[in-house]
């Protein structure tokens, strides 16, 4: 349930809901945004229906009391209609502009990240991503450097002036990677990893959370809504593909997800051409689609030699076949009325 005050209410009059919702022993969320203050209102159903019948609706400043259908309460596009905007060290991601992250499946090497990231920033990237811990389907394929990777991504970081992303794989690595990294990656793995989504709700750093290969959009919405719940409302999602009958290509990028997300979430959302494909042949052409479709952002893979990638060779584009996409991405941002 959420309560909306009426535009230009005062902060008297907010303060004087939230003390008496406080009193009939609920919890609130208060967003503030640029027209009306909205108020979240959490509780256990039988509670938040007896709030109903509480004069709430006359109190000075309240325009209406509004019952979140959806099982995701804070975020839904009910309780905050306007798209949420996440700053990470000056980018934008929700807003008008495409943000690009592009990067290396794994850290393999100072020199290699130090390359890519050189190299992505020219084309146009404005976030640097990186595997320090991998997850992987074999336990004797390349599991990440850890803490040494997490090294060179801040190097590369003061070199070239990108934010880093990288993965969170568990709770006992989250320390170091609030240390070294400026957006967090919950990877589709660990989509409903329950209590590693609650520690990231306690970080103060934005979380990047990845769709499940065999999750619905709810499933992700709710993921996100743990993380939201615990009081870290700077969450990014990703749609990645997901598992389908169909075996040409690695996963299925669920293009529909995109809009559908816009329509049920204000949450931001960016999309990963790089997974869903398998294929650096195809990544062009989906990421593309994503961006007409509507993505805030894309992460993109990038190798100066993917024939020896100890990750993901198959679908990590060469520098160079990276700067000609982002001059056809360009196109599309502007085509739909975005920047990039």
């Amino acid at each position: 349930m959420i309560i909306v005050l009426k535009p230009g209410a005062t902060e008297k009059q907010v303060h004087h809901v939230l003390e008496k919702v406080k009193e009939f022993g609920f919890q609130t969320d208060v967003n503030r945004g640029a027209e009306r203050t909205v108020i979240g209102i959490k509780g256990k159903i039988d509670q938040v229906a007896r709030l109903r019948l509480q004069p709430i609706e006359g109190f000075p400043g309240v325009e209406k009391i509004v019952t979140v259908s959806a099982p995701y309460k804070l975020v839904s596009r009910q309780y905050k209609s306007q798209d949420t905007v996440i700053d990470v060290e000056g980018v934008e991601i929700g807003g008008k502009n495409v943000v690009i992250m592009a990067g290396p499946c794994s850290v393999e090497s100072r020199e290699m990240v130090l390359e890519i990231a050189k190299k992505v920033k020219h084309a146009g990237a404005k976030i640097l991503r990186g595997g320090a811990f991998k997850p992987r389907t074999s336990p004797y394929s390349f599991q990440g450097l850890g803490e040494e990777g997490l090294q060179y991504l801040k190097e590369a970081r003061e070199k070239t002036g990108l934010p880093v992303i990288t993965e969170l794989m568990d709770i006992r690595q989250l320390p170091l990677l609030e240390k070294y990294a400026d957006i967090i990656q919950i990877g589709a793995r660990n989509m409903q990893n329950f209590d590693l989504l609650k520690e990231v709700g306690r970080s103060k750093k934005p979380v990047l959370l990845k769709r499940g290969m065999g999750s619905t959009i709810e499933e992700l919405l709710m993921s996100a809504e743990y993380i939201v719940s615990e009081g870290n409302s700077r969450v990014i999602l990703c749609e990645r593909g997901i598992r389908t009958f169909e075996n040409a290509t690695r996963f299925t990028l669920d293009i529909n997800a995109i809009p559908v997300i816009k329509q049920l979430s204000h949450l931001p959302i960016v999309a990963d051409p790089s997974h869903s494909t398998g294929q650096r042949s195809l990544v062009a052409a989906i990421a593309k689609a994503a961006l007409a479709a509507g993505a805030d952002g894309l992460m993109i893979e990038v190798h100066p030699n993917p024939e020896i990638a100890k990750s993901d060779g198959p679908q990590s584009l060469l520098p160079n076949m990276f700067s000609d996409l982002m001059e056809g991405l360009k196109k599309v941002s502007h085509a739909v009325g975005r920047d990039l």
